[in-house]
């Protein structure tokens, strides 16, 4: 399929997956054990129903969002994926280029393969900077430092990673940083020969950000080791909202009293997410847990919602449950994965096409006044039942 056929992003996923070895395409594409929570947050947005209004003049349709005083062209953005370009070589740096042409935020993670300078000068003013927090305050410090210095204004702190999650497609596969070219490697490469030719420009992809502390990594927990801190707690983060002078998101955000705290600290923005999946199995899609935070922070900050965005009315779903804004992240690796800077266009343009024509299905001219009244009725899982609440 050409991408001029690639009707949607799981058109963009079944291409990028013929291209890739399969080692490489599961890092991303893959979640935590049984991959239910990754499934959920899919179909979840399917069970939001909105209801169209007629004879509305849609015939000029805006699409863009103002977030911390920054106004883009779409109200969604490039969210953080660490080893990206272990996926399609060369990712981070296409997607952060494409992100500033398109004038979308591009969140670079700290456990990218680009240096975070690079991916600044990259996105040009559209960066912000997602941050793992260290075991050793003085890699975190050290991060920020760097940060500030390459003109990053927004830190987004991931806080849902208190342990690693367990990804069964990756033991499987025998994940290693940095790679080991084992047989079943080789031959996966060779029967995808392109990935491999692009890869040997590009060189072996590393955590660029951390390469001086994972000289002597010898596998992928080695690397979880120094992402991951299970003693992050308020009062870190209390400490990090002082550290830090610029706008400060906390991602990761699925309960109501969180968001609260959040906001009694003083950050500016959450991330509703649930890392794509990745780190808990048995959690609630992302969409799920947005109303009751939503209600909780009653417009006293920004959110944002992250993970399981697959289509243009997805970002409308959100918007009409209380999120100000979107990150996805996996639509435009498929997109890149499928076709490198041309793919990652067409990703681009499926979301924007895809959202520009929802809207004029629901009558409305301006992303930025969806709101609940757009509700029909949502299912929401409860702990005892699903059932379908009414919202207008």
């Amino acid at each position: 399929m050409g991408l001029d056929r690639a009707a949607s992003i799981d058109d963009l996923r079944l291409r990028a997956k013929n291209r890739i070895p399969r080692f490489a395409f599961d890092l991303v594409d893959g979640g935590a054990e049984s991959e239910r929570n990754m499934r959920r947050n899919t179909e979840a947005f399917e069970e939001v129903e909105l209801t169209p209004r007629y004879m509305v003049d849609v015939s000029n349709i805006d699409i863009s969002a103002t977030v911390f005083g920054q106004t883009f062209d779409a109200p969604f953005g490039m969210a953080p994926i660490g080893m990206l370009n272990a996926f399609w070589p060369g990712a981070d740096l296409t997607l952060a280029r494409l992100c500033r042409a398109k004038n979308i935020p591009y969140a670079a993670s700290s456990a990218s393969s680009t240096t975070l300078e690079e991916l600044a000068e990259a996105a040009e003013g559209n960066g912000w900077f997602q941050l793992y927090v260290s075991r050793d305050p003085t890699v975190t410090d050290g991060l920020i430092a760097r940060a500030e210095a390459a003109g990053y204004t927004t830190l987004m702190v991931t806080a849902d990673v208190p342990a690693a999650g367990k990804r069964d497609r990756d033991i499987r596969n025998q994940l290693a940083v940095p790679f080991r070219f084992t047989p079943e490697v080789i031959l996966q490469c060779a029967m995808n020969p392109r990935w491999a030719l692009t890869s040997l420009k590009h060189g072996k992809p590393n955590v660029a950000n951390y390469a001086d502390l994972l000289q002597s990594a010898t596998s992928y927990a080695d690397v979880q080791k120094t992402l991951i801190t299970p003693g992050f707690t308020w009062e870190d983060l209390k400490r990090l909202r002082t550290r830090w002078k610029g706008r400060l998101l906390v991602k990761g955000i699925l309960h109501a009293q969180d968001a609260l705290s959040c906001t009694e600290l003083g950050c500016d923005g959450i991330v509703v997410s649930n890392h794509g999946g990745r780190q808990v199995a048995f959690g609630p899609p992302t969409i799920e847990a947005l109303p009751s935070i939503a209600e909780a922070v009653a417009g006293r900050m920004t959110i944002i919602l992250d993970s399981g965005i697959r289509r243009g009315a997805d970002i409308l779903r959100a918007k009409a449950l209380g999120a100000d804004f979107a990150l996805a992240g996996r639509a435009f690796a498929y997109g890149v994965g499928a076709g490198g800077n041309a793919g990652a266009q067409r990703a681009f343009e499926i979301l924007q096409l895809e959202l520009i024509r929802a809207l004029g299905q629901l009558g409305i001219p301006s992303y930025e006044t969806v709101g609940a009244s757009e509700l029909s009725t949502f299912k929401a899982t409860t702990s005892s039942d699903q059932s379908s609440i009414q919202l207008d």
